[in-house]
């Protein structure tokens, strides 16, 4: 009896110790290990795809890598450990020995430069001063290439061996970066303009009937203001260029003749010379802006300016020391009130556009042409009066015909050269050689500038020309 009580408590007693032992905490488990504080976590370096064999003092029971993605093992002994790097990053491996922590190593896995290096040395020898570095999960590229060509290679070879987001572009690039583009607009417009109209305005008394074929002429109605009551005259257009009138009792009989012949020619010339670094935008306009009403709100109307003339918007890149790309979008528009609209009661007229937009690649110094734009118009307009103007022979004169030929040619040539800073002392200006006349220069002689030397400058020179380009000597 007294064995069987015996035996229960201890039964009693160990199922209270199993019952200690689950609900203890995890960390007094490991009673018998020393402090993970106390050991010193070593570093190795791996890389990428390649592997290292991890040697121990102690027999290893068990193994954990915190992240297998980005490297990897094998237990070839007890006291051997085949690691394998996966992927660039840092993560931990920690080896145990009867439940004691024995070490703790972190793993930095870097990319494979050296053979990124070499590939370098084979395609750019030149770029001695280029530096390649693996940093934890990324490639960093330091020091310095000879031009932007270069750098675009070097970034393409180095997303070969890692991705893009994983490039760490840090290279200056050398040479110079500031393109100047000199640019030249020529067009040559002309027109040819031929109009004849015969009209006819028969009055009587205070009635009249009038012919105005084509708009030529406005009669004005008797009784008008600006002439005087019981006044009776004609307003013609300045291309009125003949006129007779007789008179039949109180009925008169007036006619008038239109006939022009005309040509015209328009020569636009621009010059605009640009500075802008590669990479960078720049525009020039040479023309002027025009106001367009914009209806806004509660019946207001605001004014908003459009632009117009010669512009030109250029980036260019340099891509090397001998070489320029540049992506070119000039254009020339003039006011063209033939295609003119009403807005509010105000006339809006249009634009005459010629655009365009290329890129291309080319030397230092070196011209491109952009050619061939070429423009053409014919507009002929006939009005006669009906059955009247199918008259043979007569019917010339109730006919009122337009002829208008418009051709006009278009050339761009730009020239980019690469340029430095200049000393301000030895650039000329317009108005460095100006001297002011004296009265007796002016009054007398009505010259516009003095043959007196004014005060002394950096630059000697003068100016050419009538409107004084400045010319150094």
């Amino acid at each position: 009896m007294t064995s069987s009580k015996y035996c229960g408590k201890m039964r009693t007693v160990i199922i209270i110790l199993l019952l200690a032992l689950l609900i203890m905490p995890p960390g007094l488990v490991v009673a018998n290990s020393p402090a993970l504080g106390s050991i010193e976590v070593q570093k190795i370096r791996l890389t990428s795809g390649k592997s290292i064999v991890l040697r121990s003092d102690s027999p290893i029971k068990r193994i954990s890598i915190a992240n297998p993605d980005i490297a990897d093992f094998i237990l070839l002994t007890p006291q051997e450990i085949y690691i394998t790097g996966k992927s660039a990053g840092t993560t931990n491996l920690t080896l145990w020995q009867d439940n004691r922590v024995t070490a703790i190593y972190d793993l930095v896995v870097n990319y494979d430069i050296s053979a990124f290096k070499q590939q370098l040395h084979e395609v750019l020898p030149g770029e001695e001063e280029l530096k390649v570095m693996a940093t934890n999960d990324s490639i960093t590229l330091t020091g310095k290439v000879s031009n932007a060509a270069n750098l675009s290679q070097v970034l393409a070879l180095a997303r070969a061996y890692a991705p893009e987001g994983n490039i760490q572009n840090l290279v200056e690039v050398g040479g110079v970066h500031q393109v100047m583009l000199e640019v030249r607009v020529a067009e040559m417009t002309r027109q040819v303009t031929k109009r004849l109209g015969i009209n006819f305005a028969v009055t009587n008394g205070d009635q009249f009937f009038a012919n105005t074929l084509g708009g030529l002429s406005q009669i004005v109605k008797p009784g008008d203001a600006a002439l005087g009551a019981g006044a009776l005259g004609f307003a013609f257009s300045p291309a009125v260029n003949a006129l007779f009138r007789f008179n039949s009792g109180s009925t008169t009989w007036t006619g008038f003749i239109d006939a022009l012949k005309e040509d015209g020619l328009i020569k636009i010339l621009a010059e605009p010379t640009l500075i802008t670094m590669s990479g960078q935008s720049a525009n020039f306009l040479a023309g002027g802006e025009f106001p367009v009403p914009v209806p806004q709100g509660l019946g207001t109307v605001g004014i908003e300016y459009k632009p117009f003339g010669v512009g030109l918007v250029f980036t260019p890149t340099v891509l090397s020391e001998k070489k320029i790309g540049i992506q070119v979008s000039p254009e020339v528009s003039e006011i063209d009130f033939s295609t003119a609209i009403q807005v509010g009661g105000f006339v809006v007229p249009g634009l005459r556009t010629r655009r365009m937009s290329t890129t291309i690649e080319l030397a230092d110094g070196q011209s491109f042409a952009i050619g061939g734009l070429l423009r053409e118009s014919v507009r002929t307009i006939s009005s006669r009066y009906p059955l009247l103007g199918d008259l043979p022979i007569l019917g010339v004169l109730f006919q009122s015909k337009s002829f208008q030929k418009e051709e006009s040619e278009l050339v761009i040539i730009v020239t980019p050269h690469l340029v430095k800073p200049l000393d301000l002392a030895k650039q000329p200006l317009p108005t460095d050689f100006y001297v002011e006349p004296n009265d007796v220069e002016f009054f007398l002689f009505g010259m516009l500038e003095g043959n007196a030397k004014g005060t002394a400058s950096a630059v000697s020179g003068k100016l050419d020309g009538e409107f004084g380009h400045s010319m150094p000597e």
